[in-house]
């Protein structure tokens, strides 16, 4: 499955694939930041709903969104979750940028 984004109420929501690695990372950066250029984004969702492995490619893309919202004076999330993604993500730091909700 593809990652899929779209904007909601001012948000860009970016539904991650099953694998989140560096290829999808570079198609995922492209399509947010075009997306994030186009609209008016005030905050951005990571929906994490559907996947199941997350490397440091897929920590590089949260960390550079959470920076471009950070100058926007925006929010990031991180939603649904996994147990293993949360590990990853508590691990990797994110927890003190990105609000992880379920």
């Amino acid at each position: 499955m593809e990652e899929k984004i779209s904007i909601r109420d001012n948000a860009l929501w970016i539904r991650m694939p099953k694998e989140m690695d560096h290829h999808m990372a570079a198609s995922i950066r492209v399509k947010a930041d075009e997306k994030m250029m186009q609209d008016s984004v005030r905050d951005v969702v990571f929906d994490f709903t559907d996947t199941e492995f997350m490397d440091s490619s897929g920590i590089g893309v949260i960390v550079g969104r959470y920076k471009k919202m950070d100058c926007l004076g925006g929010k990031v999330f991180a939603i649904h979750a996994s147990k293993r993604i949360k590990q990853i993500l508590y691990l990797a730091g994110l927890d003190r940028l990105v609000e992880i909700a379920d």
